[in-house]
């Protein structure tokens, strides 16, 4: 039905969906990138290739969001759910 590589992929978009803020927060410090405060209910995080991520603190990560924030640090979402083990 699904190789190997696409049913990993869609084990990956799930874990992915339901990402709470605070760890994808954590997940990108452990990539090396620098928490810095927001506006309001925001925390702007500068990784290490310059570029600065812009999270909400409170509630879910939108899938959408969290995929432009890799797109921003140069990860891929593989790496990424590496970093939140």
């Amino acid at each position: 039905m699904y190789s190997a590589h696409a049913t990993s992929a869609i084990v990956m978009q799930r874990q992915l969906r339901d990402l709470k803020t605070y760890d994808a927060i954590r997940a990108f410090e452990r990539a090396g990138g620098v928490r810095r405060s927001g506006r309001g209910d925001h925390v702007n995080l500068k990784m290490p290739n310059g570029r600065i991520i812009t999270l909400r603190t409170t509630g879910d990560v939108k899938i959408g969001r969290l995929k432009d924030a890799l797109r921003e640090a140069g990860m891929t979402s593989d790496e990424f759910t590496v970093l939140l083990q």
